[in-house]
């Protein structure tokens, strides 16, 4: 499998730092757009999670541009597919192709019924821990231990945020357990080699008082699915 690295400078609004509100904010809760597409023959948009943006800009598909949405709204699944069909429908009249760059995230197929009825594809998997790992490949580490929580990069990059004050544990940390308590460790689906974000990882881990380990994932499945889409 490839080896990825992250980019020198993908950009302030997708440099996940947690340590710097106001980026952290905009990661989580803002939308954004990124146009990329040089000029060419289609006009290609990929609309995706904004958890997803600093990955699909990584790998430099200058022949797409990207627009993301909230990466919050996992917190509220049923807006998901409502907030998608205004995305496609805003932009439909700009664009040739338009992709979609989401799992299922908890919509309950409402998104890929919305999809449906827009004409637009979208990566399979129900979730982006399949599509980085591939459906196999997490149905083993799922079969391996029911018992695992999952973190991406981005998940780690937003920690505190996301698990530490978000599920209220910086206030009541005695919940730990109610929350985690039948889990049994934290398996962190890496897509950058970066030592420092291996290190976050490990540290939430061990916040959570669960084994750690890591499995490198890559971009491998988000570029297969782009290239492929795109191809014309």
């Amino acid at each position: 499998m490839r080896q990825t690295s992250p980019p020198h400078d993908p950009g302030s609004r997708v440099r996940g730092d947690d340590s710097r509100g106001e980026r952290a904010a905009a990661d989580i809760f803002t939308e954004a757009s990124y146009p990329r597409r040089r000029d060419g023959a289609r006009r290609i948009l990929v609309i995706a999670c904004g958890a997803l943006a600093r990955e699909v800009l990584a790998l430099r598909l200058d022949h797409i541009d990207v627009a993301c949405l909230p990466a919050q709204l996992h917190n509220h699944p049923r807006r998901i597919p409502d907030a998608m069909r205004a995305k496609i429908r805003a932009n439909r009249s700009s664009y040739d192709e338009i992709l979609c760059l989401y799992g299922d995230c908890g919509t309950g197929g409402e998104l890929d019924r919305v999809l449906e009825e827009e004409g637009v594809r979208r990566i399979d998997g129900a979730h982006c821990y399949a599509f980085y790992a591939g459906d196999e490949a997490f149905s083993r580490l799922s079969e391996e231990e029911a018992g695992t929580f999952y973190l991406t990069d981005f998940l780690v990059r937003h920690f505190d945020a996301l698990i530490i004050r978000g599920l209220g544990l910086d206030r009541f940390p005695q919940l730990r357990d109610d929350y985690f308590g039948n889990y049994r460790r934290v398996v962190h689906l890496a897509q950058f080699d970066d030592p420092e974000l291996t290190a976050k990882a490990k540290a939430a881990a061990d916040r959570l008082g669960l084994a750690f380990e890591r499995r490198f994932t890559g971009l491998e499945g988000i570029r297969a699915f782009l290239d492929g889409a795109t191809e014309t």
